[in-house]
């Protein structure tokens, strides 16, 4: 079944959106960050260093499945990068569609922590992210998720993203240039 939408999850620092949005120009699909679906409030608290409840999350999640049945309304399949941490955040933003596939970047804790602490300007601080580990369910054993490690660099992620997903018949191969 060919995609509507890919999430592209995990941990805060895994390169969510910058593998989301190299697969995004890859496929030629529009690009959304979850990030800017949240709530000024649930931005604060994660910068004063609290983590998210479920209530705070519910709302957020919401608003980015409607902007997935948007897409899926106007024909346009649509990458969004959002964590979708837990399984029952997947199954909220599936929205009953069975065309949500979910690409988990799955790195270790010291590697990312690495990457976490050299961003710039991400309201997200490097302590929240043992609870970002704590709070992550494992997707692999869900039908519509694929799994990529994030050790080699972002093209070399994104290309092996693509070639998962192509073999899993959630996207066509992309076509090649003029």
């Amino acid at each position: 079944m060919r995609a509507a939408a890919i999430i592209v999850m995990g941990v805060s620092g895994s390169g969510k959106s910058t593998i989301g949005a190299l697969l995004a120009e890859a496929l030629g699909w529009p690009f959304a960050d979850a990030d800017g679906f949240h709530p000024a409030a649930n931005v604060a608290k994660m910068a004063s260093g609290q983590p998210l409840t479920d209530e705070d999350r519910w709302p957020w999640l919401d608003a980015i499945a409607a902007h997935i049945e948007a897409a899926r309304a106007a024909g346009q399949p649509v990458v969004v990068a959002c964590s979708a941490l837990r399984r029952v955040y997947r199954d909220r933003l599936r929205a009953g569609h069975k065309d949500v596939i979910f690409l988990h970047l799955a790195g270790e804790a010291g590697l990312i922590g690495e990457r976490q602490a050299a961003r710039q300007g991400h309201f997200m601080p490097p302590s929240l992210m043992a609870s970002q580990f704590a709070t992550l369910e494992d997707p692999t054993a869900e039908a519509d998720a694929v799994t990529v490690s994030v050790l080699a660099s972002p093209a070399q992620v994104a290309a092996a993203a693509l070639s998962q997903l192509i073999a899993a018949g959630a996207v066509a191969p992309p076509k090649a240039g003029p």
